[in-house]
């Protein structure tokens, strides 16, 4: 029986250790937290998607970019807000397998993301399909 009651204890003070690791979506350096907002497969050529978002996903203050599995050239990207608003992100790059851009900071207040739609092209001899991720800071 004291085993068992020590090994709970143990267990509840990992549990709480945990809860405030930086692994579980906080950024170390802020204290933010980062929602992946969407992710989309992409085609190959040139072409044009839109990852959608909920309103439910809360207001942002901040977007970067991720590309999974397979190169990308990023042409334009363009966050579309709830309240009918847009922003340009300057984002022209070539992305490597496993690049993601800088952190990118949302202008304005109440930035509640509806869509975000993303122009790009690839050149992937690999054949395999990049996935773009969005992911938004608190």
């Amino acid at each position: 029986m004291k085993t068992i009651f020590l090994s709970l204890i143990t267990a509840a003070c990992l549990g709480l250790t945990s809860f405030n690791h930086p692994q579980n979506g906080q950024s170390p350096a802020k204290g933010k937290k980062w929602e992946m907002l969407g992710s989309r497969v992409v085609n190959f050529g040139v072409d044009h998607d839109e990852i959608l978002v909920t309103g439910f996903e809360g207001k942002f203050e901040a977007v970067k970019i991720k590309v999974l599995r397979a190169p990308i050239n990023m042409h334009k990207v363009v966050v579309h807000f709830a309240n009918g608003g847009e922003q340009d992100l300057v984002i022209k790059n070539n992305f490597a397998a496993g690049g993601e851009s800088r952190v990118i900071d949302l202008t304005g207040d109440d930035r509640v993301i509806r869509k975000i739609s993303i122009w790009y092209d690839t050149k992937n001899k690999s054949n395999k399909k990049a996935v773009v991720q969005v992911w938004g800071r608190h």
